[in-house]
């Protein structure tokens, strides 16, 4: 090879390198990191807690 098809080769793999790695990527927010899920389903009898019933099982 000759000098200058060497540095078209070179040049050439310059521009695919810099294609490739010129440009950092975006950084990543700290909400798309996280998920949140719940740990398991919410028991609606479980959260049914009535105070007035209560009060009229075990006052009354």
């Amino acid at each position: 090879m000759d000098d200058a098809t060497s540095q078209r080769s070179s040049e050439a793999e310059a521009a695919a390198r810099q294609a490739r790695f010129g440009t950092l990527p975006e950084p990543v927010r700290l909400e798309d990191m996280v998920e949140e899920r719940a740990a398991s389903t919410p028991d609606p009898a479980r959260t049914a807690y009535n105070q007035d019933e209560w009060l009229v099982r075990y006052c009354l």
